[in-house]
């Protein structure tokens, strides 16, 4: 049903401002920084462990659902990312149609990274402009996915003018991944933890045709490091 897939400082640059504002660089010139830093973010992250907080809640014309469920994760290299329901309750319904599946589908795009990054490759960039994000300077860029896919967006990102990591995102599925969805709003933040730029929070919106809304949350948690991924420092 859904996958799982700022607020502008004084004088902050404005979202349509003057390319030139923007230190001169081009849309591609920020992805391919994007890219470089991704790299050395993933050479660096060694090991993690995070307890993630997922909560669904569908307001319908005659019922109220809500399920949540928390999933301890767990990621290295060599294996990648391993998922383990530690409890759930609430809908069975909406556990085990929505919540299993945003993990499920987590762990199918995560087999496949190439077809899911940002990357010239699946979507077109358009530099907007650069605001304040968090106290930090942000490039704005718009994105478009070049194929219809369930795992793609749709929308603007900004990234982080220093560290060249995406912190925000909002945007909507390139492709609806059922029927019975008329339209999917999410919007996402990436935080700065020990040096590297890390899922922070999600919430997803979606407007259901038969009637209602559904409200997807997930909240990342607490990351756990070890001591050589400490000790790297987002390899930056």
């Amino acid at each position: 049903m859904l996958v799982a897939l700022a607020l502008l400082a004084p004088g902050a640059w404005a979202e349509n401002g003057d390319r030139g504002s923007t230190g001169n660089l081009s849309s591609a010139q920020i992805v391919e920084q994007m890219q470089r830093a991704t790299q050395a973010r993933t050479v660096g992250l060694r090991h993690y462990k995070e307890l993630r907080h997922y909560q669904v809640e569908y307001q319908g014309f005659l019922a109220r659902l809500v399920a949540k469920m928390d999933v301890e994760v767990e990621y290295d290299p060599a294996s990648g990312k391993s998922f383990q329901i530690v409890s759930q309750s609430g809908s069975k319904l909406l556990c085990d149609k929505v919540l299993k599946r945003a993990v499920d589908s987590e762990k199918e795009a995560s087999q496949d990274k190439g077809a899911t990054a940002l990357t010239p490759a699946n979507y077109r960039f358009q530099l907007l402009g650069r605001e304040s994000l968090a106290g930090r300077p942000a490039y704005v860029l718009d994105v478009d996915p070049l194929t219809e896919s369930k795992f793609l967006y749709r929308g603007k990102i900004w990234v982080d003018a220093a560290d060249f990591a995406v912190a925000k995102i909002e945007a909507e599925p390139s492709k609806s991944p059922s029927f019975w969805i008329s339209r999917t709003t999410i919007r996402h933040t990436n935080a700065k933890t020990d040096g590297f730029w890390l899922p922070e929070q999600n919430r997803s919106e979606t407007k259901v045709r038969i009637g209602g809304t559904a409200v997807f949350m997930i909240d990342y948690g607490t990351y756990q490091m070890d001591e050589d991924t400490l000790h790297r420092g987002g390899g930056l």
